[in-house]
């Protein structure tokens, strides 16, 4: 029974290309990384918003949103109780969220409609930037 064997040198030529292929990959792959958690942090603030309108409309109160950005959080607040519905934290996935249009504050009305029309933008470390609006009647899109 014979057996047949890879040389030391064979597996040292794999290894060789498997790693130069990691390494031109690599770069493709951070950047897809980056540009997911773009999207994915985008989409979870447009929920956020549509949640504070439908909390608006439900609850028959006014509901703000508050943007702070030294501490990446938006805090939902129901503005008649005074009390605050919660909080989403947006920070460490390196993102920057940039002034909206119409201030740091969004306000929902009992009716669904918005106090202001607004734009949102968010950019990640590469410069690519995904932006967010809110208009007059509550809807928020992202374009």
């Amino acid at each position: 029974m014979k057996q047949d064997g890879k040389s030391l040198a064979e597996l040292m030529v794999v290894a060789g290309i498997l790693a130069m292929v990691s390494f031109l990959a690599l770069p493709n792959y951070l950047g897809l990384n980056s540009r997911t958690q773009l999207r994915c942090v985008t989409e979870e603030i447009a929920s956020d918003l549509r949640l504070a309108r439908q909390l608006a409309l439900t609850n028959r109160d006014r509901v703000r949103i508050v943007i702070d950005a030294e501490s990446q959080r938006l805090v939902t607040q129901f503005v008649n109780q005074n009390s605050t519905h919660h909080a989403y934290h947006y920070g460490g996935k390196g993102l920057i969220l940039e002034e909206p249009s119409a201030g740091w504050d969004i306000l929902f009305h009992p009716s669904g409609r918005s106090a202001t029309a607004t734009t949102i933008q968010l950019r990640n470390k590469e410069g690519q930037t995904q932006t967010l609006t809110v208009s007059m009647t509550g809807r928020v899109s992202i374009l």
